[in-house]
């Protein structure tokens, strides 16, 4: 037998603990949702603490752990979440395909849950593992308006990362075969999930190397499309820095001649060469200048 319970109150649980002899602690723990992934034994049962998450990428609560517990007795278990989760339905589905050919006891039922559960990281996995070869094959070829856009995405795939890290840090050391000594075909399947968990980490630990190293590579990217961008200014700023000097003669000239006091060649009003000549060396001094800059 398998009782499921959705997001049971407190009193029911109270109520369920003293019908079915569930010990006070796991009663509180289930009560209090104890976040912490667990296995512990009892004289006729045993209680699994094992983390799912929200998988709605719409949803706020995306990512976010979701407690689920599982007390396992000889003949039957019963299952604790106070979330809406679809592992009780994948795993009865597979309990109509597969009655007819196996014998469905209460550790099977167990791990069939925490399998499903395992599962499913798997799509977000594969996702994780599709952005980081794409970060990785386009860190040289973006143009420099992508980069913030990108650093963005590089930020949010690290941010997935860390937290399936965390969400499955624990559950190897929860399946471990010597803690929860179920039948010996159920061990081996659970030996083999224990595997695809380290696996999944290892993958998971690979994918955010690559995402720091492209951090990395982008950043200096950035550096040295700034310093492009700085140079490209001095050397607009020392141009005009040059046009400004050459003007100052001009100015010279155009300042003192047009005073309203005598200054040299006033009183001289038909020769005008010794000016035209002064104007002609000044443009000649700016265009050798212009030139040479």
């Amino acid at each position: 037998w398998w009782l499921d319970c959705v997001c049971p109150t407190d009193l029911e649980t109270r109520y369920l603990s003293k019908s079915f002899g569930i010990h006070p602690l796991t009663s509180e723990d289930i009560r209090m949702q104890e976040s912490r992934e667990k296995v512990e034994l009892f004289k006729n049962y045993y209680f699994i603490s094992y983390h799912t998450f929200e998988n709605d990428n719409e949803s706020q609560d995306y990512l976010e752990p979701i407690n689920f517990y599982m007390v396992v007795f000889q003949n039957g278990i019963i299952t604790f979440h106070f979330s809406k989760v679809l592992h009780s339905i994948n795993v009865r589905r597979r309990i109509r395909q597969l009655k007819d050919y196996m014998r469905i006891k209460s550790d099977w039922i167990c791990y069939a849950l925490i399998d499903d559960i395992t599962d499913s990281f798997v799509p977000i996995i594969n996702s994780i593992e599709y952005e980081a070869d794409a970060i990785e094959d386009s860190v040289f070829i973006l143009r420099e308006m992508d980069f913030s856009k990108m650093l963005q995405t590089i930020g949010e795939a690290r941010r997935k990362v860390m937290i399936l890290m965390r969400l499955l840090s624990g559950k190897a050391d929860v399946i471990k075969i010597d803690k929860i000594k179920p039948g010996a075909d159920i061990a081996l399947y659970l030996g083999d999930i224990q595997d695809h968990i380290i696996t999944m980490f290892s993958n998971l630990i690979s994918y955010e190397k690559i995402f720091s190293r492209s951090h990395s590579n982008y950043l200096a990217q950035l550096q040295v499309e700034s310093f492009n961008s700085n140079n490209k200014v001095t050397e607009m700023l020392s141009k005009v820095t040059l046009i400004g000097t050459l003007l100052v003669p001009l100015n010279l000239v155009t300042g003192l001649f047009g005073m309203n006091v005598n200054v040299p060649g006033s009183d001289i009003t038909n020769n005008y060469y010794w000016f035209i000549g002064i104007v002609l060396f000044l443009f000649f001094i700016i265009t050798v200048g212009l030139i040479v800059s």
